[in-house]
């Protein structure tokens, strides 16, 4: 185990997780001391690893985050823009609130605290070891943020947009029970690390802007 092997080394372990540890039922965002409920296996996996981690008590960093996306791989960006080209209508979850994150952003706020760390910066293990929220500002649904990708592409990229029926959850039923609120709040993370992600919509605003200069002129 990956903890294990760092408490041997006296090495910092940074671990991703997930809103997905909680049932969404909240009206406001989550904290990180909220009691975890996950709905699917998928949740309940990534609520054991950061278990495990904390029992292993290592230097460790758990970083809770949510709607993860990026220029590349398997992601709602993607797909959305695959589907936009290979349909005219298409329907979205509506009733569904989180905070769409670049892989980008996740990327940059890490790197700060993990060299500050480094840097003994933030004091000792003590003090900033345990879990973190770490997501974009804001919040939209998948909606919300289908409208956006779409606004975006007709821009940036030139891409044909469909139309956009918004759904209730119950008319796109999927294996995993997804909650209906991944909205994290990042109070901590700022408190402790002085480190705020950019609101989600000028982190999409980058990712286009990476995907333009990517593609063949």
């Amino acid at each position: 185990m990956l903890a294990e092997e760092a408490l041997k080394l006296n090495a910092l372990l940074v671990h991703y997780s997930t809103d997905y540890v909680f049932d969404g039922s909240k009206s406001g965002p989550w904290t990180e001391s909220d009691t975890t409920n996950p709905l699917s296996v998928y949740g309940a996996s990534k609520l054991a690893g950061e278990l495990a981690i904390q029992s292993v008590g290592c230097r460790n960093l758990i970083f809770r985050t949510s709607w993860v996306y990026a220029p590349h791989g398997k992601n709602f960006l993607l797909t959305m823009l695959r589907l936009g080209r290979e349909r005219d209508r298409l329907s979205v979850v509506d009733d569904q609130v989180g905070a769409p994150t670049t892989s980008v952003e996740l990327a940059r706020a890490t790197h700060v605290i993990v060299t500050g760390i480094l840097a003994n910066r933030y004091g000792t293990a003590q003090d900033w070891a345990g879990i973190y929220n770490m997501t974009c500002a804001g919040f939209t649904s998948w909606f919300g943020f289908a409208q956006a990708i779409f606004a975006r592409a007709a821009t940036v990229l030139g891409s044909k947009a469909p139309e956009l029926k918004p759904i209730p959850t119950a008319d796109y039923p999927t294996p995993a029970t997804r909650p209906h609120n991944s909205v994290l709040s990042n109070e901590k993370l700022h408190a402790r690390f002085g480190i705020q992600l950019a609101p989600w919509q000028p982190a999409l605003d980058e990712v286009f802007n990476r995907l333009k200069n990517e593609s063949p002129q």
